[in-house]
């Protein structure tokens, strides 16, 4: 067994980092929200635009997005921020978080009279909460408690030959272990679905990712886009890809070769007595798919690139892994791993999978990436409905 060293939550998780984190409910509480977070060293805020006028499955999924980013097992504690009259209320969220055992505090801004006496009784409470988990430490837990995700952005033909596979093959290293991994952006996916359907354990689940795709699809179509004819974006374009499904068939590398044992709506959390590779309906935005699958448990991401991006997570490490070394010379500042040294130097994807897993212990036991030191904390959340 692999061990590696977290922080025990409440409710038998286990987190590779121990933020306090601010949660704005609306657009309305964010900005009041940021300035709490940047009175406490170690609180970090999710500022976002929506929260008001939602309705329908649009509500429960933004509902769903901020419980989960508080549940996550990376985070210690929460204080939950509202105006008062948005549509998703600070009780709602703060409610559903504060089952999972951790500490939740909320301030209200019309309640405490406006914006400086919020953030004054926001920053006093946070900084309690700090105080509290700057006393707790790292225990040992075995790596079968890992949930990692998966993405890609900015691809071009090394990532189908470099990079993806070699994700792929440490996501089959930490499933071997025990531990989970989330593949995600159903866009591509699409003329690759077939493939991933065919290892789904069971029939149930297989015809549920391939309804994913098709509606995914045809939502596009009724906006009149056919995503087969825009797909690849211009800059996968110029990067070399030539069609959506030889996108997708790069995609689903991530992956490896392990059976699909769940499929999940966007930030729906992760089975945690039911490991394995999963799927989520993501999209291929690369920052709101990494917050469904951080919201839905994933405690580290690894993301490929082959033209290389900076992005980050606020609560989650994302570790940068591209497949083009003239990539990895170019940014040597957001990039973790060169995976083409599979196509520049003869290294094995066996040999960079490995590299991969081996980061992502060093980086679960506190390593910071890339993204984490030069501060990125990216965040967005998936909308699928209109707002009223």
């Amino acid at each position: 067994m692999i061990k590696i060293k977290g922080f025990r939550r409440e409710n038998g998780r286990w987190g590779i980092r121990n933020h306090l984190l601010v949660i704005p409910t609306s657009v309305c509480a964010s900005e009041t929200a940021s300035r709490i977070a940047s009175l406490v060293p170690g609180a970090v805020a999710i500022p976002h635009q929506h929260g008001c006028c939602q309705v329908g499955e649009d509500y429960k999924q933004t509902v769903r997005t901020l419980v989960g980013f508080g549940c996550n097992p990376n985070v210690g504690a929460v204080l939950v921020v509202g105006l008062g009259c948005e549509g998703i209320q600070p009780a709602v969220v703060a409610d559903a978080i504060r089952k999972s055992g951790k500490p939740v505090e909320t301030v209200i801004i019309q309640e405490c009279g406006g914006t400086l006496k919020t953030i004054a009784k926001g920053a006093e409470i946070c900084a309690e909460l700090s105080r509290k988990l700057a006393t707790q430490t790292r225990e040992e837990f075995d790596i079968s408690e890992l949930v990692l995700g998966l993405e890609c952005g900015g691809s071009d033909p090394t990532s189908g030959i470099a990079s993806n596979p070699s994700v792929g093959k440490a996501s089959n290293l930490l499933i071997d272990a025990g531990g989970s991994s989330i593949l995600s952006e159903t866009t591509e996916l699409i003329g690759a679905e077939h493939l991933v359907a065919a290892r789904c354990v069971t029939q149930e689940l297989a015809d549920k990712l391939v309804y994913m795709v098709k509606r995914v699809e045809e939502k596009s179509i009724g906006y009149g886009v056919d995503l087969r004819g825009t797909q690849p974006t211009p800059g996968n374009i110029e990067g070399g890809l030539t069609t959506i499904e030889e996108k997708s068939l790069g995609c689903i590398y991530k992956a490896g070769d392990k059976p699909v044992v769940g499929v999940l709506e966007y930030s729906e959390p992760v089975d945690p007595e039911n490991h394995g590779l999963y799927f989520m309906d993501t999209p291929g935005e690369d920052i709101d798919s990494i917050t469904g699958m951080v919201a839905g448990g994933a405690q580290i991401v690894v993301f490929t690139t082959g033209r290389g991006t900076p992005t980050g997570c606020p609560i989650a490490p994302v570790i940068k892994v591209t497949g083009n070394t003239g990539t990895f010379e170019k940014m040597p500042d957001n990039i973790d791993i060169n995976a083409g040294k599979v196509i520049t130097e003869g290294a094995s994807l066996d040999e960079i999978g490995r590299e991969i897993f081996e980061m992502m212990i060093r980086v679960a036991n506190g390593d910071l990436t890339k993204a984490e030191s030069l501060g990125h904390k990216e965040f967005g959340i998936y909308r699928i409905g209109d707002t009223f």
